[in-house]
């Protein structure tokens, strides 16, 4: 698939999207489950490692997993933003964060988005209603652990559905500077894009997400 690059510094490799109908603009910004909804839904995803996702009520994320935010933003084209992590460079994401101790869900979503993208001209369109949930990978699990100093089993996720008012050179990777950088490229994607390029263990929450927000995607 052919891919229109625009790199500051260097020529960036894309990803491979050889399933996925449409081509991406490519950005490259250094410059510096089982799922059940409230117990009604559920569907399972497999691969080669299966790993579970669940969800609870709003107000009630499930015992020994990580509160978090994440964050889909939208443009006025309907696309998502999604980033490689620097860490694992074929590893696309949309925004998350964790929630601080008695801080409002919302109010980190926007915290968070900030800090990691610099993107501050956006307003909360939709959210999911519930907790969803996804389990680490046993490796994964062992290095967060020494990296946060807490054996969480996995994160629960309070999604919100942002819209992007701003322009794309607001767009920064070095985020607001409060934060060490995460991503290294950035793109604007189709929902299908999305589950596609997510990590296995994340695949069912985005699958959700992407359900949960649909009405606003067409």
């Amino acid at each position: 698939m052919a891919f229109l690059l625009c790199c500051r510094f260097s020529i960036c490799t894309s990803p491979k999207l050889k399933s996925l109908p449409l081509p991406l603009s490519l950005h490259n910004h250094y410059q510096n489950p089982s799922i059940t909804k409230s117990n009604t839904l559920s569907y399972s995803y497999s691969s080669s490692s299966s790993y579970t996702s669940s969800a609870s009520s709003m107000d009630s994320p499930p015992q020994g997993y990580r509160r978090n935010v994440g964050i889909c933003l939208i443009n006025p084209s309907k696309k998502i933003f999604s980033a490689s992590r620097l860490d694992i460079p074929s590893a696309w994401q949309m925004p998350q964060g964790g929630v601080d101790e008695g801080e409002d869900p919302r109010n980190a979503a926007i915290r968070e988005l900030r800090e990691e993208t610099g993107v501050s001209s956006a307003e909360v369109i939709a959210e999911v209603p519930y907790w969803l949930t996804y389990d680490f990978p046993p490796e994964v699990r062992e290095k967060l652990k020494h990296q946060w100093g807490s054996d969480w089993k996995g994160q629960a996720q309070k999604w919100f559905l942002l819209k992007f008012t701003g322009k794309d050179e607001e767009i920064n990777l070095l985020g607001d500077g409060t934060e060490k950088a995460e991503f290294g490229e950035w793109s604007w994607m189709s929902p299908e894009q999305i589950v596609e390029l997510a990590v296995d263990f994340k695949k069912p929450v985005y699958k959700e997400v992407m359900t949960a927000f649909a009405p606003h995607l067409q």
